[in-house]
């Protein structure tokens, strides 16, 4: 039995991984879905969201678990857990980047899209909100960036759901070092599709950082609605 804890990523909460969660469950594992500060059921207010406070909230999850975990990132969430494993190396299995920002020592999400000249999709469907301190995605694009395969019903589910995203976030830099975070074994899911991330960008993000595996999805930006039966597959064969 292993014990898998999902990160989801910007704008999102627990609620994405709402399909994936049972079939984990089903095959005999635990499974935690994470509420960062400020999302979902969280209601830490946006000023106080920071990537410190991501990490501690996390770290206090892995801590209350018997033994170590496999520790899931989604998107943004690649940054939360890249410092979250380097303050918590002994208690994580696996560290798996979901289509996920994988940085470098020092760097933040910002300075991933410089490395690895992103596509700036994401960045013009920003719309800063809250005075700046937090931004939307904007209607519009909500759809052809994070669920172009997804059934309405998932879209129109996680349309109630998004929240403003901290750009505090966008911006934090980690600390990691090869001590500790470097020890921890790395896995990238690849979307093929995905247009938030896009593939070619993924791709940089492992030749720059290469992982123990890569596996691949031929989906979209989120999996877990359009394909959580095969995402399971693989996030069951590191159990």
């Amino acid at each position: 039995m292993s014990t898998y804890v999902l990160v989801h990523g910007a704008y999102h909460g627990a609620w994405c991984y709402t399909k994936l969660v049972p079939l984990l469950k089903d095959a005999g594992h635990i499974v935690i879905a994470v509420d960062l500060p400020g999302h979902g059921k969280n209601p830490t207010p946006i000023h106080q969201v920071t990537l410190s406070n991501y990490v501690n909230h996390v770290c206090q999850i892995i801590d209350s678990q018997p033994g170590p975990v496999i520790l899931v990132g989604h998107s943004l969430g690649g940054i939360t857990i890249s410092q979250t494993a380097e303050q918590r190396s002994n208690k994580i299995k696996y560290l798996v980047y979901l289509t996920a920002m994988m940085p470098k020592n020092g760097e933040s999400r910002m300075d991933i899209s410089a490395r690895v000249n992103e596509i700036p999709k994401v960045a013009q469907a920003r719309v800063s909100v809250a005075g700046g301190s937090a931004s939307v995605i904007g209607a519009e694009s909500i759809k052809p960036l994070f669920y172009e395969d997804c059934l309405e019903e998932d879209i129109v589910f996680a349309k109630k759901n998004l929240v403003p995203q901290a750009t505090q976030i966008l911006y934090a830099e980690v600390s990691l070092s090869d001590n500790s975070y470097g020890n921890v074994p790395r896995v990238f899911i690849e979307c093929l599709k995905d247009q938030a991330i896009p593939l070619q960008m993924q791709r940089r993000m492992v030749a720059d950082m290469p992982c123990d595996r890569v596996l691949s999805l031929n989906t979209s930006h989120s999996p877990f609605f359009s394909a959580p039966g095969e995402l399971a597959v693989h996030l069951l064969s590191l159990s």
